[in-house]
């Protein structure tokens, strides 16, 4: 039997999503809060545009004027032309109620209503640490932020930042170097290239990550755009490093919007006569986890919210496990979530107990194993 007309249908069913998606976020005075009462009062963008307008009144946060746009929009609102664009330029659409929109992102609270994407957002990109800073960075700074950037993509982080100057573009060619992951958010649109300079090196990171970016992409980036993008910036990510930033640095506002969406706040100590400095130093008084390697980073970040999938076969729980040697990871899979006594670890890894009881002591100090009893741990 034929299967073509249900993938037509498949395909027309999902146009038609997309087009609905695109439409509301075009319609002037819905943002992110809003978009998302809406989305979930009518289940879909599709499902807002087939409500009535009494329905859509009756949603936290929506007014008359906007009742009247929303009625308006289906004739008033010609979406064709960015998807043309979108299309023609291998940008991918991602909408808030697609099943690939990122999970970290979607828990903050004003996540964006679409993303424009050059590239590929991944399941892996879950465990993802940003690395943000100065535009006028030294040359401690960014040999600084490269250094940690690629440490981290080694062990197996994504690596996001804001494709700026200075410090986000070391910490983004430090992952690159490293041959890892790396997502640039940018504050304009993706054909609006901003620094212009950078256009190559986000070519690159589109090759083995992620551009990405709410504008739309022949928008050109405005001076409010920028701290809206950092809070997309800290909410991929499960921490975020600052690394050189002066007294009035975004970089700041950054750490602010982390610290807000439940994320872990790192800094890197400078001089104490550097002015870029200062903001660093101000974040370690104020309970900032003081970075000097990787290593602070990962001892930080506890356990996942939910168990991350970083490639088709392996799911972790805890970043830490990306560190772990081959024979640190057979005895971690090894103990579960409930008591796992050491005799079947042993039987299970088929290892030395001796090298076990020396493994488990290691995972214990990692803070990824604890013990129960003498003879029984938990994974944590």
């Amino acid at each position: 039997m034929s299967t073509e007309p249900a993938a037509e249908s498949s395909v027309d069913a999902r146009s038609i999503e997309l087009e609905a998606a695109m439409r509301l976020h075009l319609v002037p005075g819905i943002g992110p809060v809003t978009h998302g009462e809406l989305v979930r009062a009518f289940g879909s963008p599709k499902g807002v545009f087939e409500a009535s307008p009494a329905e859509v009144r009756n949603v936290p946060g929506v007014g008359p004027k906007l009742v009247q746009q929303l009625s308006l929009a289906k004739d008033s609102i010609d979406v064709r032309p960015q998807l043309d664009i979108c299309q023609q330029n291998n940008i991918q659409i991602i909408a808030r109620s697609d099943a690939n929109y990122p999970k970290p992102l979607a828990e903050i609270y004003d996540p964006p209503n679409m993303l424009f994407c050059q590239g590929e957002v991944r399941d892996a990109d879950q465990v993802a640490i940003a690395i943000v800073g100065t535009r006028h960075a030294s040359n401690y700074g960014t040999t600084i932020a490269n250094t940690l950037a690629t440490g981290l993509a080694m062990a197996g982080f994504t690596i996001v930042s804001g494709l700026a100057r200075g410090i986000d573009a070391a910490a983004h060619r430090g992952a690159l170097s490293a041959g890892g992951r790396t997502i640039a958010v940018l504050g304009g649109g993706l054909l609006k290239m901003y620094p212009p300079e950078h256009s190559e090196l986000a070519k690159e990171i589109a090759q083995s990550g992620a551009v990405l970016s709410e504008s739309l992409p022949m928008q050109a980036p405005k001076s409010g755009s920028f701290p809206r993008r950092n809070r997309i910036v800290t909410g991929l990510c499960l921490g975020v490093i600052v690394v050189e930033a002066g007294d009035r640095s975004g970089a700041l506002i950054s750490a602010r919007m982390a610290m807000e969406q439940g994320r872990e706040v790192f800094a890197v100590p400078g001089r104490v006569d550097n002015r870029m400095s200062r903001g660093c130093h101000r974040l370690i008084r104020d309970g900032a986890k003081l970075v000097e390697s990787i290593d602070d980073v990962l001892e930080e970040l506890g356990p996942l919210a939910s168990p991350a999938k970083i490639d088709p076969k392996t799911n972790i729980r805890h970043p830490a496990e990306m560190k772990l040697s081959d024979q640190e990871k057979n005895v971690l899979h090894s103990i579960g979530t409930e008591t796992t006594d050491f005799d079947s670890i042993v039987a299970k890894t088929g290892l030395p107990p001796a090298r076990v009881l020396a493994t488990i002591s290691v995972l214990e100090v990692r803070r990824l194993v604890r013990r129960v009893t003498g003879t029984s741990f938990v994974r944590v």
